[in-house]
């Protein structure tokens, strides 16, 4: 009869299920990270990240177990947890020199992106839970017990890892200190349990020869080294984007705010009346028209970015009462640094998510409510729906006007579908757009205009057709061909970015 390797404390089978399972998680939350500066952060990035650990974790579970059957799963534990210490180190120089090939949003960029950024590690991790087991499996009769014990405590390490990555650790370090901390912190953790072994008469078999052996640490130690030294595509990353502040060499004071790869804003350090991006100057002429020049207004902000808008009509209209609803406090604390933002009585922010703060709003109880919050690309699926526009008709006053930015692309499928939308809940709509992108031509930015009260057309016309670039301003029966049959996106029915994939 084969001997039975002998089991581990019970206390030791705990920490490495608990563990073991935590660090995957910690891997898989911070991949998010380090893959949105390259491929943004969407539905499909989202998705790819979390179908690559899972693939990952299924096939270590595989490996992990066939292994605890053909070895004695004792010598292999600490090889595994060095392993995937190395695994970890790699991951930086992986993700920032491929991000740069990779570039774009592609699904096969994505797919390989994500897997760069979390499979090796995640599937060397994921060998040691079945190995704990087998080594816990002493009396075949409590088999149960010991499966359901183990997998709980995995279970229950994953769960404490996503909490407190993301409310401790993405808040306090940046994505590249906590992959190095935790191949730190599983290199340690394999020796001391090498060491650990070896007093207690197990002598743990590394991998390979002693030059592969020397060979792998040498790669764990480069690795770690190129991935603290690897080029970052951020200047500051908050605990939502990536985010970078470009100056702009031919427009003194010009500067531009890119998060996750993408140019979101345009910002004056000079002149707050300079706008430089179209869609922006498409909602500075709809603001110019809402009422007489230089009077006050009161403007409801949804995403705050960099400020832009909320800054022209502080310089236009001063007196003007403005609250901005943004999501990202590290990203209001970089626009204060980086791009002149002064917040004050007149122009207060809110920190935390748009469509939470503005059911708090009150009825009625403004001007102009701006629409200008995005993850990547797309506009967030529960700002586009009709309970959201429902909502911000409710604040606004009856001449009040709601101006939403919306990024499509050919064949413009959710731009019909929010026009859509937003006629569900005003019954006067109207659409500014870029003649090219009317007739499918290019992607581009689409501001839509909606009120309670008929829309101001006759002076936005003119205000538009003062601009550079000509633009289209679709109202009546041209809007309504422009719809078609689009359906009307709902709270239980959103699905922005498979519109936006075409």
């Amino acid at each position: 009869m084969e001997n039975q390797p002998r089991a581990l404390p019970s206390v030791l089978a705990t920490a490495l299920a608990f563990g073991s399972s935590g660090a995957v998680l910690v891997l898989e939350i911070v991949a998010l990270r380090l893959v949105g500066p390259y491929v943004g952060v969407t539905l499909q990035v989202s998705s790819s990240v979390i179908g690559v650990a899972l693939a990952a974790i299924a096939y270590g579970a595989w490996i992990g177990g066939r292994l605890a059957d053909k070895f004695d799963a004792r010598t292999l534990l600490a090889p595994a947890l060095i392993l995937g210490a190395i695994g970890t180190a790699v991951t930086l120089p992986l993700v920032r020199w491929g991000g740069e090939l990779l570039r774009g949003g592609a699904a096969p960029a994505v797919l390989m992106l994500a897997a760069l950024a979390i499979f090796l590690p995640a599937l060397v991790l994921s060998t040691i839970p079945p190995m704990v087991v087998k080594l816990q499996l002493a009396d075949l009769r409590k088999a149960g017990s010991v499966v359901g014990r183990l997998s709980s405590i995995g279970t229950l390490g994953a769960i404490t890892a996503t909490l407190v990555t993301g409310f401790v650790f993405v808040a306090a370090m940046p994505s590249s200190a906590i992959i190095l901390s935790l191949a730190v912190l599983l290199a340690l953790s394999g020796v001391a349990l090498a060491w650990w072994l070896r007093r207690d008469g197990t002598r743990p078999e590394l991998p390979g020869t002693p030059r592969i052996r020397a060979s792998l640490a040498v790669v764990g130690l480069v690795g770690a080294g190129l991935g603290a030294t690897a080029p970052t595509p951020c200047d500051v990353e908050t605990a939502y984007h990536c985010a970078t502040v470009t100056t702009d060499s031919g427009r003194d004071g010009g500067r531009t705010l890119v998060l996750n790869s993408a140019r979101h804003s345009y910002v004056d350090l000079n002149d707050p009346t300079h706008l430089e991006f179209e869609y922006v100057q498409w909602i500075g002429a709809v603001a110019d028209v809402l009422k007489p020049a230089g009077t006050p207004i009161d403007a409801l902000h949804l995403g705050g970015g960099g400020f832009t808008v909320p800054n022209y009509l502080r310089a236009t209209r001063p007196g003007s009462d403005q609250l901005v609803l943004e999501l990202d406090g590290g990203l209001v604390d970089l626009d204060e640094r980086s791009l002149g933002l002064k917040t004050g009585p007149d122009m207060r922010v809110r920190i935390g998510d748009a469509r939470v703060g503005l059911a708090e709003r009150p009825d009625t109880s403004y001007d102009l409510v701006v629409g200008d919050a995005f993850g990547h690309l797309a506009v967030p699926w529960h700002l586009a729906t009709r309970e959201m526009a429902e909502d911000v008709a409710r604040v606004l006053r009856p001449d009040g006007i709601y101006t939403q930015n919306v990024i499509d692309y050919p064949p413009n499928r959710f731009i019909r579908a929010e026009l859509a939308t937003v006629a569900a809940a005003f019954p006067h709509v109207a659409l500014i757009v870029p003649p090219a992108a009317l007739s499918g031509d290019r992607g581009s930015n689409f501001v839509i205009l909606a009120s309670r009260a008929p829309l101001p057309l006759d002076a936005v016309r003119p205000a538009l057709s003062g601009l550079n670039e000509p633009v289209l301003l679709l109202s009546g029966t041209e809007l309504t061909d422009f719809i078609g049959d689009s359906p009307v996106l709902t709270d239980d029915y959103a699905p922005v970015d498979q519109l936006l994939a075409g």
